[in-house]
């Protein structure tokens, strides 16, 4: 099986044999972090790209979205399910007066 490797499971663990980190496309144009050749593995994992560093957050942000979504869902739906209540309930005493005003008039 022939796949690259990641950065949490390198094809090899020498950090001399890695290879170095590019910098990402969104960093600012001109600016390059200290030194992308080291060979020491502190400073090629101190060399991760600050949206690698967000990714945990973003997650973070997004589960906490669906979250809310969903607990909202649920309060709809317990609102829609008592209001069926209390439409029965209401059409049940409606029921309940028309008939007792049809014995009225019966008497």
């Amino acid at each position: 099986m022939n796949t690259a490797g990641t950065i949490d499971r390198p094809l090899t663990y020498d950090p001399k044999k890695q290879a170095p980190m590019k910098p990402s496309t969104h960093d600012i144009a001109g600016f390059t972090p200290e030194d992308f050749t080291t060979s020491d593995a502190k400073d090629s994992r101190r060399n991760r790209t600050r949206e690698m560093q967000l990714i945990p957050e973003a997650l973070a942000r997004a589960h906490m979205h669906e979250r809310l979504q969903e607990a909202e869902r649920e309060r709809r739906a317990l609102r829609l399910a008592t209001a069926r209540r209390m439409q029965r309930r209401a059409e049940r005493a409606s029921m309940r007066a028309r008939r007792a005003l049809a014995m009225a008039v019966m008497q």
